[in-house]
């Protein structure tokens, strides 16, 4: 149990820095703009991101919040990194800066499975039966 929590907050911290923390401070840079405008999307849809990753960031992070606020959060922040690979992609090509935003996900699969394994006694839940 306690190298699952270990886990748990090392991999949610990475995410933590890199959705929350990074958006937040760098988000209105001229750097991030262009960003932005080089992968085709218009300039309000940088800071709509911006806001999102920083919600989803601390939703995860912090205990208090409900798990299934959580979930949505996970699913969310996964939809993000998979959408920054495929436009990375489609107007780099496939470089290896384009496989970053799978390194994330990786991580953030991470969180979410050691999220899960603390919350369920160490072992990962059982499918749900409807």
């Amino acid at each position: 149990m306690k190298t699952n929590r270990i886990i748990y907050w090392i991999s949610t911290g990475f995410i933590f820095l890199f959705e929350g923390v990074m958006p937040a401070l760098t988000s209105q840079t001229e750097m991030a703009k262009e960003g932005i405008r080089h992968l085709g999307y218009p300039a309000y849809f940088g800071v709509a991101l911006a806001v999102c990753k920083v919600l989803g960031a601390l939703a995860i992070t912090i205990p208090a919040v409900p798990a299934r606020i959580k979930e949505w959060a996970y699913a969310g922040l996964a939809f993000d990194f998979i959408f920054a690979f495929i436009s990375y992609v489609s107007v780099e090509g496939l470089v290896g800066l384009s496989f970053f935003p799978l390194f994330v996900l990786c991580m953030l699969v991470v969180s979410y499975v050691t999220y899960h394994k603390m919350k369920n006694g160490g072992k990962w839940p059982a499918a749900a039966s409807y």
